[in-house]
């Protein structure tokens, strides 16, 4: 029988991007949550898809909202990261945003960012797929992207030895 602790060991071991999904509640506020469950989904039209837990505090508003932006961190902001991933904590906090299209917050120092329209959602397990049509995309200046890898933030540098392709 799987148990949940080898699952989250098992899916640890995959290391991912970290992201920060934000939208704007329908209250007007900003939400947002750490997401490293991120992908692109096609290229025509272009197609993005994260993750988010259906107990996180930002549930409600992802559910309702039309638009959603997506944020790539680079290494060295694992404090946001932190502060994103935490439960009853002021998120938007400091300047560490810029307003986007539709209203949306970016993070400043994002190695990219997307602005998306939500073109559909799924039900699955304990969290939502959410896909989004990409609109807009921000490129900010060169830098590492920020990777999670069992449990802890790392730095991937493009600079690292590339593996021999097996034939």
């Amino acid at each position: 029988m799987l148990d949940a602790a080898s699952f989250k060991q098992a899916m640890g071991s995959f290391p991912t991007g970290v992201t920060i999904a934000a939208t704007i509640g329908a209250d007007g506020k900003p939400a947002g949550l750490t997401v490293s469950s991120f992908a692109s989904v096609s290229l025509e039209p272009p197609l993005v898809l994260f993750c988010p837990s259906k107990k996180a505090e930002c549930h409600d508003a992802f559910r309702a909202a039309e638009h959603f932006s997506i944020s790539i961190l680079p290494a060295g902001e694992e404090s946001l990261a932190q502060r994103f991933s935490t439960r009853g904590v002021h998120k938007f906090q400091g300047d560490e945003f810029i307003e986007g299209e539709h209203g949306l917050p970016l993070v400043r120092s994002a190695v990219a960012s997307l602005v998306c329209r939500k073109s559909a959602e799924y039900e699955a397990g304990d969290h939502m797929i959410v896909v989004g049509e990409v609109l807009a995309v921000r490129i900010g200046a060169h830098s590492d992207s920020m990777v999670y890898y069992r449990r802890n933030y790392w730095r991937f540098a493009p600079g690292m030895q590339q593996l021999a392709r097996s034939t």
